[in-house]
């Protein structure tokens, strides 16, 4: 980033390209008419204890970079973080809304700076460090730089076990899996982004599955990630992060903006598994020296219903949620972008009739037979299954095409 020379607050009208300004001078209030190379935010939920420290650091890194920065507090207190924050020079906003990342994303509408930093106002997060992550990015040329906890340090009774050896590290590799994040830390809440990668990123959660969301639509519009190692502080005040209630709204957040993951791969992979056990029970070819029965039959007719199933959901979650992450699979894909309610239909139909066939015919020696009971035969499972996966797949395309 580069320095400026002229006095944020447009009082003196000749600059001093030679004088290191204090911070006070290069902190840029709310009517002041210069406009902000940098723009910090925190969002701040009865935060008194820490709220003065971390104000305190962010002006050491706007003292070393020497450029007019905005501090914006987005407050939801009821005890004295707004007026300690406007006291040492802060813009403090009220969010209009509830949760985490709402509160990040109102304040983020009024930043005005290059670059926007963000962090948690507890001291968990070393604001000195700032300038570092500035560097990084101007370096690598990244849209993103995040502080990684997990390659840095994290000091003792800063971080739950829970959450350093099993939790983060889980839910980074989910983002890594599902969204191609390539981050050894995903829910750092300390990153620094261009102006212009967040007018790229679109978001619209509120709670504190927005840091997820930030990774996943950075990855989604391909958009790059860097990142710096650094310590992790002991909290000051109290702990407002519920550990499993939290974990899973990342997890169901994730997922359900995963379709493919979610419903796509399960839904090809049963019914690819249930078609291939059908078709070596019903021919009796042994596997090795296990030949498959009645029961493999019947389980590989319920794997392929399921998976049927599991998988047109993933094709009506794409058409109909426009999710962050969009299918890739062939399968999908293809039914996606040529998929007709008459093109659908009509492959019902046509399973529908094969398997109608035969079971027309089992029904009809029922009769026949006076209503007397019928042997079961493997013929028949597959038979009706392919009834079963031929209705679904016609009230499926139905379905399709009223939301697509």
């Amino acid at each position: 980033m580069a320095s400026t020379t002229a006095s944020s607050q447009g009082d003196h009208d000749t600059p001093r390209p030679n004088r290191t300004r204090s911070a006070d001078e290069l902190l840029v209030g709310r009517d002041a008419t210069i406009t902000p190379e940098l723009s910090v935010v925190m969002p701040t939920l009865n935060e008194e204890a820490g709220i003065r420290t971390c104000i305190d650091w962010i002006k050491n890194a706007i003292k070393e970079l020497q450029v007019p920065t905005e501090i914006i507090i987005s407050d939801s207190s009821t005890d004295r973080t707004p007026e300690i924050a406007r006291e040492m020079g802060a813009i403090v906003v009220e969010p209009d809304g509830k949760g985490y990342g709402y509160a990040y994303r109102y304040a983020f509408e009024q930043t005005r700076g290059d670059y926007i930093a963000m962090g948690d106002a507890d001291t968990t997060y070393d604001f000195k460090q700032i300038p570092r992550l500035l560097d990084h990015l101007d370096e690598t040329g990244a849209d993103m730089v995040m502080g990684s906890r997990l390659a840095g340090e994290i000091e003792d009774g800063a971080m739950p076990p829970l959450h350093q050896h099993i939790g983060n590290p889980a839910l980074t590799r989910f983002l890594n899996l599902f969204y191609g994040a390539g981050v050894s830390d995903a829910h750092s809440g300390f990153r620094i982004f261009t102006r212009d990668a967040y007018e790229t990123m679109e978001w619209e959660t509120t709670g504190m599955e927005f840091a997820s969301e930030m990774i996943m639509e950075a990855g989604a519009k391909d958009l790059e990630i860097a990142e710096v190692p650094i310590v992790y502080h002991e909290r000051e005040g109290e702990e407002t992060l519920e550990s499993f209630r939290d974990g899973w709204r990342h997890v169901r957040f994730m997922l359900v903006n995963a379709p493919g993951y979610l419903f796509s791969v399960p839904g090809l992979l049963l019914t690819i598994f249930g078609v291939a056990v059908m078709t070596v029970a019903h021919t009796g070819v042994a596997l090795g020296e296990v030949t498959l029965g009645i029961n493999s039959l019947i389980a590989g007719s319920l794997a392929t219903i399921v998976g049927t199933q599991v998988g047109s959901l993933g094709v009506f979650a794409t058409v109909a949620s426009d999710p962050i992450q969009q299918p890739d699979d062939p399968l999908t894909t293809g039914i996606t972008e040529y998929a007709t309610l008459e093109r659908g239909a009509t492959a019902g139909v046509v399973v529908l009739a094969a398997g109608g066939a035969y079971a027309s015919w089992l029904v009809g020696n029922w009769v026949l037979s006076g209503f007397d009971a019928v042997p079961f035969t493997s013929a028949a499972l597959v038979a009706f299954t392919a009834v079963v996966v031929g209705i679904q797949l016609v009230f499926s395309s139905f379905f399709l095409s009223t939301v697509n």
